[in-house]
């Protein structure tokens, strides 16, 4: 089961971790959310994201989220890329995104990351009265 590491600015990745507790009634495993606070340089996370990755990582490797592309907390996570073997990051995240994450864990990292993707995707829409019923799985 691949790890889970969510990285966004303050306080977006711990909010996205609590909601996720909400709906399954408590925090998975190897889910851990690391705040970018907008004080604090860069490189003083580096190794805080570092530390996160080996704390959720495992053989079946790690899907790690993050907010914006191109901003801090994407660029934390490709030097995570880079440095380590089985990583997949997405950029972009949004609560159907991580919910699809947690629900399909059980698979492969590259797979998990493409179901993630769909979710992340599916999430977003206009609703008005002829709007499909989603489920977050």
């Amino acid at each position: 089961m691949p790890g889970i590491l969510i990285v966004a600015h303050a306080p977006l990745a711990t909010a996205l971790r609590d909601c996720v507790a909400h709906v399954h009634g408590a925090c998975p495993p190897r889910l851990h959310a690391l705040d970018i606070e907008a004080d604090v340089p860069a490189e003083a996370f580096a190794q805080r994201a570092a530390d996160a990755l080996a704390h959720v990582g495992g053989d079946d490797g790690v899907l790690v989220l993050v907010d914006a592309a191109g901003a801090t907390p994407c660029n934390l996570a490709r030097g995570l890329l880079r440095a380590h073997g089985s990583v997949a990051v997405l950029a972009g995240v949004n609560l159907p995104m991580l919910l699809r994450a947690v629900c399909y864990r059980d698979e492969p990292l590259q797979s998990l990351a493409a179901r993630a993707l769909e979710g992340g995707k599916r999430g977003i829409t206009a609703m008005d009265d002829n709007a499909p019923e989603a489920a977050a799985c």
